[in-house]
C-alpha cells in the first residue's frame, strides 16, 4: 500500500508505537482479545489487550498468549476503576509488554512511575485539558486525546474542542486522537493537525476477525449516530464515568439502578464506594451480555457515534486498505489544493 505522504508526517507515531501505521485499535472489554490484537497488528496497526475486570492470573495468561502470537509491539489497557486493577498492574509489571495504557479514569502518579521503572512506555487517556496537563506532569510518555464521541467510558468534551485545547498547544509528548474517527480522510486531517496517530474502536468491531457476537455487529450496521448516547449522572455523590452505548433496555435499566443506589446511600444501606462498584459491575456484565452472548436488547452495546459511519463487516485487510488508501488520496488532494495557486 502506497503511503508516501502519510509516511512523511506520521513518523513520530510510528516510532513511538513501533509499528508500520500509527492506527490504534482502542481496547474494548470482552472484545479486544488476542485474536483482534493479532488481526490489527498483522496489518501494520497497533492494538491493545483489554484487561477489563478479569482476574489477574487470567490476564497474565492472555498476555503470554498474545506475546506468542503477535510479532510487533502491543499494549495492555488497564481500567483504573476496575476492582481487579491492583492485580492487573502486577500482571503487567511482571510481563514483557512494552506499552501500558491507563483508562477508565486517570492513574495516580505512582502508577506511572512504577510502569516506567519497569521499562514500559505509558499512555494515558485525556478527556479534558486539565487531565492532559496533569498526566504530562505525572510523566506519561504519550496521551490519547479522546473526545466524547467515542464509545465505552468517555469524558464530556468533544474531539473538536480537545484538539484546540490540547493538540494545538503541542504538549511535550506524542498525542494520539480518538473519538468519532472511522474514515481514512479523517485520519489524514488528524495527522495534518499534528496528531502522532489515531485511535478507533467501533470501526474495528466491524472486522470479520473480531470475536464480537454477530448480533452486535448486525446492530451496528443498522445503528444511526444519534442512537449512541452517553449515560447521565443523577447525583454528584455517585459520580458516573459516562458510558456511550446504543440506546436500548439496558440504558433504561442503568438509570433505574442509579436511582436505587442513591436511595440506598440515603438510607445508609450502602457506601459510596460499594455503590460505584455496583455501577461498574453493571457495565462489565452488560457488555458481556451484548458482545459475547448477543443480547443486544438487554446487554450494553457500547459504540461511538462513528457507528453511523459503518454499514458492513469487512476483513481487517480490507479495512486497512480502505483507510490507508483514502488517507493518502486525501493528502494528495490537500497538496494539490495548496499548490494550485
Amino acid at each position: 500500500m502506497k503511503t508516501t505522504l502519510l509516511d512523511s508526517i506520521w513518523q513520530e507515531g510510528r516510532d513511538f508505537l513501533g509499528v508500520r501505521y500509527p492506527i490504534m485499535c482502542g481496547a474494548m472489554t470482552w472484545i479486544s482479545d488476542t485474536t483482534l490484537v493479532k488481526a490489527v497488528n498483522d496489518q501494520g496497526g497497533f492494538a491493545s489487550l483489554a484487561a477489563g475486570n478479569m482476574p489477574g492470573d487470567v490476564l497474565a495468561e492472555e498476555i503470554a498468549k498474545c506475546s506468542a502470537a503477535v510479532k510487533t509491539p502491543f499494549a495492555v489497557n488497564l481500567v483504573t476503576i476496575a476492582p481487579n486493577f491492583p492485580a492487573h498492574k502486577e500482571a503487567v509489571l511482571a510481563s514483557d509488554v512494552p506499552i501500558v495504557i491507563f483508562a477508565g479514569n486517570f492513574p495516580k502518579r505512582n502508577d506511572v512511575v512504577e510502569m516506567k521503572a519497569a521499562g514500559k512506555k505509558v499512555l494515558s487517556f485525556a478527556s479534558t485539558d486539565s487531565i492532559a496537563d496533569q498526566m504530562v506532569r505525572f510523566g506519561v510518555d504519550g496521551l490519547i486525546l479522546e473526545g466524547s464521541e467515542a464509545g465505552g467510558h468517555i469524558g464530556h468534551v468533544s474531539t473538536m474542542i480537545l484538539l484546540q485545547q490540547v493538540l494545538f498547544k503541542k504538549p511535550n509528548v506524542p498525542v494520539f486522537v480518538g473519538g468519532g474517527i472511522a474514515t481514512g480522510r479523517m485520519i489524514a486531517h488528524m495527522i495534518l493537525m499534528g496528531a502522532a496517530g489515531v485511535q478507533m474502536g467501533t470501526r474495528f468491531v466491524m472486522s470479520a476477525e473480531c470475536n464480537a457476537h454477530p448480533k452486535l455487529k448486525e446492530r451496528f450496521v443498522r445503528a444511526r449516530a444519534r442512537e449512541a448516547m452517553s449515560t447521565p449522572e443523577y447525583d454528584k455523590r455517585l459520580p458516573i464515568v459516562a458510558v456511550r452505548a446504543l440506546k436500548n433496555k439496558s440504558t433504561e435499566e442503568f438509570g433505574r439502578l442509579q436511582l436505587e443506589l442513591i436511595q440506598k446511600m440515603n438510607a445508609g444501606e450502602i457506601s459510596r464506594i460499594d455503590a460505584q462498584y455496583k455501577v461498574e459491575g453493571f457495565w462489565m456484565g452488560g457488555l458481556r451480555r451484548a458482545a459475547v452472548e448477543g443480547d443486544v436488547d438487554h446487554g450494553s452495546c457500547m459504540a461511538g457515534q462513528s457507528v453511523g459511519l459503518v454499514d458492513k463487516v469487512q476483513p481487517m485487510k480490507e479495512i486497512f486498505e480502505e483507510l490507508l488508501g483514502d488517507a493518502e488520496r486525501e493528502l494528495e488532494s490537500v497538496q494539490g489544493r495548496l499548490c494550485s495557486g
